[in-house]
């Protein structure tokens, strides 16, 4: 029988990067704010961890990052102003980003790495495994990875990282995991990791993206770990502790992701990404693929 392990309910989210691949426009605006259509970045995000059954988020801060705390906040005087205007629909969608979770924030000061950001979160979460999502990977919610990854880690213990097959010479962009088959189709074991390496030495072109389950025991490795690749603390490194000694902190599991995917960290990609989300919706789908159909034509 398998045994079972304690459920999750806490999602740390590093929101604490400068985002500097988006500048001007993140001069004074946090990355995590331009907007994916008509929402945050951020809120996709949120809602991926709500839906995965964890409403206990804690996001990693910096300066300059206000605006993520009052977008997650009540907002009364707009409440008000919509509310008289008997303008419900907007109201829902204002209301919405305040009533998804229970948010909590914490700043990590100097930054020095995911790592070290994760590190930032060991307080609010003590003893408990806990997830990790990045805000430039959005996961369709049509696609339940992180829902997956959780049962994983209820049926197994230790941590579980989420992995995507990328083309070898793409590989450099991520971290790179070697793995074992485990019999389970999008299950592999994880038994070694790098962060970022050429192809040449990467172990495989499975990559790591930006969703983690992590068993509590990655603090103490992160407090002994040293500044990696860019001179940060990587989280990556740390993973290959535990991959290479299960004694530590159980063993380090792989879910294998083949859904939809949008990199809002890149601007070609954060582009792709709106207009993917925005040709899937209902309500803006027929008129704005009429539109891009007819663009393209004409472009070509």
């Amino acid at each position: 029988m398998t045994e079972s392990h304690p459920r999750i309910s806490k999602a740390v989210i590093p929101a604490a990067g400068l985002g500097t691949r988006f500048l001007p426009a993140t001069k004074a605006t946090p990355k995590e704010m331009l907007p994916v259509v008509d929402k945050p970045a951020i809120q996709y995000v949120v809602e991926e961890a709500v839906s995965a059954g964890l409403d206990d988020v804690l996001m990693i801060t910096g300066r300059n990052k206000r605006p993520l705390e009052d977008h997650f906040d009540r907002n009364y005087e707009l409440e008000s102003a919509l509310q008289k205007k008997g303008d419900a629909d907007r109201l829902a969608k204002v209301q919405e980003s305040s009533d998804l979770a229970t948010m909590h924030y914490v700043r990590q000061g100097d930054p020095k790495g995911l790592g070290h950001a994760v590190l930032c979160a060991a307080p609010h979460v003590g003893h408990e495994p806990f997830a990790v999502l990045l805000g430039d990977d959005l996961i369709d919610p049509r696609d339940p990875l992180l829902a997956r990854m959780v049962e994983v880690q209820e049926q197994h213990g230790g941590s579980v990282i989420a992995l995507m097959e990328v083309e070898p010479e793409q590989i450099h962009l991520y971290g790179s995991a070697a793995v074992e088959a485990t019999g389970e189709g999008d299950l592999v074991k994880v038994t070694g990791l790098v962060e970022k390496p050429d192809p040449a030495d990467a172990p495989s072109n499975y990559a790591i993206i930006g969703r983690y389950v992590l068993d509590p025991h990655i603090f103490d490795i992160l407090r002994k770990t040293e500044p990696g690749r860019g001179g940060e603390i990587q989280l990556t490194d740390a993973l290959q502790q535990l991959a290479q000694d299960e004694k530590v902190g159980g063993p380090v599991h792989g879910v294998v992701f083949k859904g939809r995917r949008y990199d809002t960290g890149d601007r070609g990609d954060y582009l792709r990404a709106i207009v993917r989300l925005a040709c899937e919706r209902d309500d803006l789908g027929p008129d704005f693929r009429t539109w891009l159909r007819s663009y393209v034509a004409e472009e070509m």
